[in-house]
């Protein structure tokens, strides 16, 4: 059974190779609805509505527009054991939309998984500046969210690949999905609220060093 942030991989993946500068992610867990939303909204190339049905074919795909490969297909059919389903609304010019619902009691449905890892696989794994990407991942009333282009912000020159910086960047994203999962698990707050500030736990990861002395000690 493939874990679900494995799918958001692959996702994150096709709309960089779509040449997307900004992705949204957003996962919604309603306990109340049994449902769970998984949505990657991205600024990419985009597809014909033609293409966009097709990309759902295991055996379809083009070096032209975007890698799919088997990626939407396993996704979708991930959706559909679970009485889910998956859209890919898509426009040339105008980026793409893939949504996939769940039931999230569904025996079948696959868990999350390692969220922090997929996304700093994601940020790290190219080359050149990372596009942004904006997180949000509610259960229930509790959220958390992520944008790396704050995080950026924060640091100015310093990259994110900088040891400190990463590793703080991981704990600080693996600390808000565990808050979510205790907040699922619980009546009572578990989750790290929409308002938190990252800005002085940020300050602290990079060892107060400027841009040049981080890049210096990048590996």
């Amino acid at each position: 059974m493939r874990e679900l942030s494995l799918h958001l991989l692959d996702l994150l993946q096709n709309s960089l190779e779509a040449g997307a500068t900004h992705l949204d992610v957003s996962i919604e867990e309603d306990l109340t609805a049994d449902r769970l939303i998984i949505e990657v909204r991205d600024n990419g190339r985009g597809m014909s509505p033609d293409m966009a049905r097709r990309a759902l074919n295991p055996f379809f795909t083009t070096r032209t527009t975007r890698h799919v490969g088997l990626g939407l297909p396993l996704l979708a059919a991930a959706a559909k054991r679970c009485e889910g389903e998956l859209s890919v609304d898509s426009q040339p010019g105008s980026g793409t939309v893939v949504r996939a619902t769940f039931r999230h009691s569904h025996i079948d449905r696959a868990p999350l998984g390692n969220m922090a890892g997929t996304l700093l696989a994601f940020l790290l794994g190219g080359d050149g500046r990372p596009p942004r990407l904006r997180y949000r991942h509610q259960v229930g009333d509790e959220t958390f969210e992520f944008d790396s282009a704050a995080i950026e912000a924060e640091v100015g020159e310093v990259p994110l690949s900088y040891p400190p910086l990463r590793d703080w960047l991981h704990d600080y994203i693996a600390e808000g999905e565990a808050g979510l999962a205790a907040a699922g698990r619980a009546s009572g707050p578990g989750g790290r609220g929409a308002g938190h500030e990252p800005g002085d736990a940020v300050y602290s990861a990079v060892g107060h060093k400027g841009g040049n002395d981080a890049k210096a000690q990048e590996s």
